[in-house]
C-alpha cells in the first residue's frame, strides 16, 4: 500500500512539474518573427496558474498586483490567458489605438449558458452584421440625442414621483433606502422608454425587491469568479451556481418582456388604423422594424431588451447610491453642492435637465463618484482577435484583456489624494467620462463604449440634484459619517454591499 501511494505521489509530482515547465516555456517562447516579450506577471502555480491571487474583489487584487508588475500585467487564470491594463497610457492603447483588434469579447460561462453571446449588443463580436444592426437600433431608436430629448419630460416626472415619495417619508421622519428608491426611479424611467409602463412602485416593497434582486443576481452571475470561466470542461458541474442563477433570473425577466411583446403584437393586429409612430416606445419600433438583410425575431428583441434593461437600471441606481454615500461621508462637500443648487435654482421648485449645465460643482460630484466607484470596475472583458503590441509587450491572440478602470481612478501617479472624495479636482478642467480622457473611462471608449452613457449621466445628475435641492440629509441615529459602511460587492457591476439608509429633512 505504501509503495502504491509513493508511486502515485511521484506520478502526481511529475505531472505537476511537466505542467509547470510547459507554462514556463510557453510564457518565455518565441514566434516566427523573432523574440517577443509577454507582459510581466506573478509566478504561476501548476494547473490553476494565478487563480489563487484573485480573491472576492478582483479589481482590488489586480490593482495590488499591478503595483508590482506594472500597468500591462499578464496572468494565467486556469486555461485563460489574461492581461490586465492599469494605466491611462495602456488604456488608450487598448480602447483607441488597437480598438479594432481588441474589440472581441470573452463571454463568461453564465452568458454562454443562455446563449446570450449570440444575440447581445454587449457580447456579440463588433465585426458581425448582427452587432452593427443592434448597435444602430439601440442608438437610433433609444439613445440618440433626439430620442433622449424626446423623453426628457418623462425623466423629470419620474424624479418628481421620487421626491414626492421621499417627502412623505420625511413627514414621518423615516429613513429612506437610497438603493431601493433610486432603483425604482431608474426602473420606471427605463421601463417607460422600453414598454410605456411603470414596473416599479414605491409602496409595493416585496414586488420591487424581487425585480431588483433579480437584476442584481443577473449582474452578479455574469461577473462573479467562476471555475468554468477558467476550466471550460467544468461547466457542466456549475460549481458556483452561476449558470443556474443566470437561467432562473433571466427567464423571469424574459417572461415579463414576452408579456409586453405579446400584448403589443395583439394590439397591432386588432388596430384598423396605424398607431401614431410619434408615441412609439422602443418595443414598438423593434416590432415595426423591417431590415434590408437582417430581420429581427422575437428572441432577438428579448435579448436586446435584456441588455438595455439590466444595464440601464443597475448602473444608474448604484451610482446614485455611491454618490449619496460619499456626500454623507463628507458633509462639507454636500453643503457646498447644495449651496450651488440653491443659488442657481432659487425657488423654482423643480430641477430640470436644462439646469444641470449651470451646476458645475454637481457635475464634478458625479465625475468624482464615477472615478472612485465606476459601475463596471473592469469594464466588459475584451479579447484579442490577433497578436498585438501594447506598450512594448505582446498580447497574444485570444487573450482576455481587462481594463481596470477602478485601479486607474485610484492611481496616485494620476490623481492627487486618490482615495479622497474631492470633486474640486474637476473644476475648471475639461476632463469628462465620455471616452476621450483615459484616466476616467467608466463607460469604456471606442466602438465598445456603452451606448447608454448620455442617458445614464443625465439620469444620475437629475436624481442627485433633485434630492439635494429638496432635502437636507442625515444618517440614522447611531451611524457616524466617518465610519459609514462602504463595503462593496463585486459582479459585472460594483454594488454597495449594505444598502444606504438616510433620513430626509424638507428644505422648501
Amino acid at each position: 500500500m505504501d509503495i502504491i501511494s509513493g508511486e502515485a505521489l511521484l506520478l502526481l509530482f511529475c505531472f505537476m512539474l511537466s505542467c509547470f515547465l510547459i507554462f514556463t516555456i510557453t510564457r518565455s517562447g518565441r514566434n516566427s518573427h523573432g523574440a517577443f516579450v509577454l507582459p510581466p506577471g506573478p509566478p504561476r502555480l501548476p494547473i490553476i496558474g494565478n487563480i489563487h491571487l484573485v480573491g472576492k474583489h478582483p479589481h482590488r487584487s489586480f490593482a495590488a498586483l499591478s503595483k508590482t508588475y506594472g500597468p500591462v500585467m499578464s496572468l494565467k487564470l486556469g486555461s485563460l490567458n489574461t492581461v490586465v491594463i492599469a494605466s491611462p497610457e495602456a488604456a488608450r492603447e487598448v480602447l483607441r489605438t488597437h480598438d479594432q483588434i481588441l474589440s472581441g469579447r470573452s463571454p463568461t460561462h453564465a452568458i454562454r449558458s443562455i446563449s446570450h453571446q449570440d444575440a447581445s449588443l454587449i457580447w456579440l463580436p463588433s465585426s458581425s452584421a448582427r452587432w452593427r444592426l443592434f448597435r444602430r437600433l439601440s442608438v437610433t431608436q433609444l439613445l440618440s440625442p433626439q430620442r433622449i430629448e424626446a423623453t426628457k419630460a418623462l425623466r423629470v416626472n419620474k424624479v418628481k414621483e421620487l421626491v414626492s415619495f421621499i417627502s412623505e417619508s420625511s413627514d414621518r421622519e423615516e429613513s429612506v433606502d437610497i438603493s431601493r428608491v433610486s432603483f425604482i426611479t431608474t426602473l420606471n424611467i427605463i421601463s417607460n422608454v422600453l414598454f410605456s409602463v411603470d414596473l416599479g412602485s414605491y409602496n409595493a416593497k416585496a414586488s420591487i425587491n424581487g425585480v431588483q434582486d433579480t437584476v442584481n443576481s443577473v449582474m452578479g452571475a455574469v461577473g462573479n469568479p467562476d471555475a468554468a470561466n477558467y476550466f471550460p470542461f467544468l461547466g457542466f458541474l456549475d460549481l458556483q451556481g452561476n449558470r443556474k442563477t443566470m437561467k432562473v433570473c433571466t427567464e423571469r425577466l424574459l417572461r415579463v418582456f414576452r408579456g409586453f411583446i405579446d400584448a403589443k403584437i395583439a394590439e397591432k393586429s386588432s388596430q384598423n388604423n396605424p398607431k401614431d409612430v410619434s408615441n412609439n416606445d422602443f418595443v414598438d419600433n423593434l416590432l415595426d422594424f423591417k431590415g434590408d438583410e437582417t430581420e429581427l425575431n422575437i428572441s432577438d428583441i428579448e435579448h436586446l431588451l435584456l441588455d438595455m434593461f439590466t444595464a440601464g437600471t443597475d448602473t444608474s441606481s448604484s451610482t446614485l447610491e455611491w454618490a449619496m454615500a460619499e456626500l454623507l461621508r463628507n458633509p462639507k462637500t454636500m453643503v457646498k453642492a447644495q449651496a450651488e443648487i440653491d443659488r442657481v435654482m432659487g425657488q423654482k421648485g423643480i430641477v430640470k435637465e436644462s439646469d444641470i449645465s449651470e451646476l458645475p460643482y454637481l457635475q464634478a460630484v458625479v465625475k468624482e463618484t464615477f472615478r472612485l466607484h465606476p459601475p463596471a470596475p473592469l469594464l466588459i472583458p475584451r479579447k484579442a482577435e490577433s497578436d498585438v503590441e501594447i506598450l512594448g509587450f505582446i498580447v497574444l491572440k485570444n487573450t482576455q484583456v481587462l481594463v481596470n478602470v477602478w485601479a486607474i481612478g485610484r492611481d496616485p501617479r494620476v490623481w492627487e489624494n486618490p482615495s479622497q472624495f474631492e470633486p474640486e479636482r474637476f473644476l475648471g478642467k475639461e476632463i469628462d467620462v465620455r471616452g476621450r480622457d483615459y484616466e476616467l473611462t467608466p463607460f469604456g471608449a471606442g466602438r465598445r463604449i456603452c451606448p447608454g452613457l448620455p442617458l445614464a449621466v443625465k439620469t444620475v445628475s437629475l436624481m442627485l440634484a433633485s434630492l439635494l435641492y429638496s432635502f437636507d440629509w442625515k444618517l440614522p441615529n447611531g451611524v457616524d459619517s466617518e465610519n459609514l459602511d462602504m463595503d462593496e460587492t463585486f459582479g459585472i457591476t460594483l454594488h454597495k454591499t449594505n444598502p444606504l439608509h438616510a433620513v430626509p429633512v424638507k428644505k422648501h
